[in-house]
């Protein structure tokens, strides 16, 4: 009996399903990486998120001034009122456009 040194050519019906099922293996395994890996990312996010904002609602308390009930006179007036409006634009209150509005108003 004599055998051929081989197979030539293209690769007979097993070994194209042989391929087949490596190549949709590898998709599949990429494929539940990538997801893993999204929803990973999107928890890690909404815990930052989560983190962000509580330290947000905790630190709001804090940047409230005190209301005085006995109004300053002259210019201890004035200039309470700026630091006031400075408090209010640092807290994020005032934008740059309204901050900038109310203290050309109160020192002209």
């Amino acid at each position: 009996m004599v055998f051929r040194g081989g197979r030539r050519g293209r690769p007979g019906l097993l070994g194209t399903v042989a391929r087949t099922a490596v190549v949709a293996g590898t998709a599949k395994a990429t494929s539940n990486a990538m997801d893993r890996r999204s929803q990973r990312k999107a928890s890690e996010q909404q815990q930052e998120y989560q983190q962000e904002y509580q330290q947000q609602q905790q630190a709001q308390p804090a940047q409230v001034a005190p209301v005085q009930s006995v109004p300053p006179s002259g210019a201890d007036d004035l200039v309470s009122k700026l630091q006031e409006l400075g408090q209010l634009h640092q807290s994020g209150v005032l934008t740059d456009a309204e901050f900038a509005a109310a203290k050309s108003q109160l020192l002209s």
